[in-house]
């Protein structure tokens, strides 16, 4: 596969919404994969190493920790970040769930920003926000914001379109229905409703 590394580099060095010195490991050993970031080829998986990590829109940065360069980048599209142990989560890819990224991090605090940070940086996620927040323009005032920038009636925009992803925590809503405000609340923010 191509892509345009200078402008992936270039992208790396822009501001990041969370930048932090993590260990982090890749796949297991014998994923045959290599990891860019050693010198002597070892094989990625096979030992913690300390990253500087940056997120950046939508894509996680990983550099040596005395290098300005990037070693690696992961695309936080399709992915899942996973709890593993106290203070530790991993990134996967829904095309290949057992090659998974560990991270371990200094505290359980620093782990939450990290894992909420990670779920929010997809475009999917952003689409997700925007149509919600849209709606509540929407009913609000009674005008469809995006009118005015000739896109409302784009399908990426519109909720028919919007599949809500069944997940841990939060609940799904019918085919058939129009999902309501709490609905779509604990869909496109992960939140849990209290029961009353």
């Amino acid at each position: 596969m191509r892509y345009n590394e200078k402008e992936l580099q270039a992208l790396s060095r822009q501001p990041a919404e969370m930048a932090a010195e993590l260990g982090m490991r890749g796949p297991k050993k014998g994923s045959g994969e290599r990891d860019p970031g050693d010198r002597d080829g070892a094989r990625l998986g096979s030992v913690l190493k300390r990253r500087l990590v940056k997120l950046v829109v939508n894509f996680l940065f990983y550099f040596r920790t005395d290098e300005a360069e990037p070693v690696g980048a992961l695309l936080l599209e399709r992915c899942r970040v996973t709890r593993e142990e106290p203070g530790t989560f991993s990134i996967s890819f829904v095309e290949d769930p057992e090659r998974k990224y560990h991270f371990e991090c200094s505290s359980e605090e620093q782990c939450q920003e990290w894992m909420e940070a990670l779920r929010r940086a997809s475009y999917e996620f952003m689409r997700r926000s925007l149509i919600f927040y849209r709606n509540e323009i929407q009913k609000v005032t009674g005008k469809d914001p995006l009118e005015q920038f000739g896109i409302s009636e784009e399908a990426r925009f519109q909720l028919s379109g919007l599949q809500l992803p069944k997940s841990a925590g939060t609940t799904g809503t019918s085919p058939h229905t129009q999902p309501s405000h709490l609905d779509l609340q604990r869909e496109v923010f992960g939140l849990e409703t209290s029961k009353a």
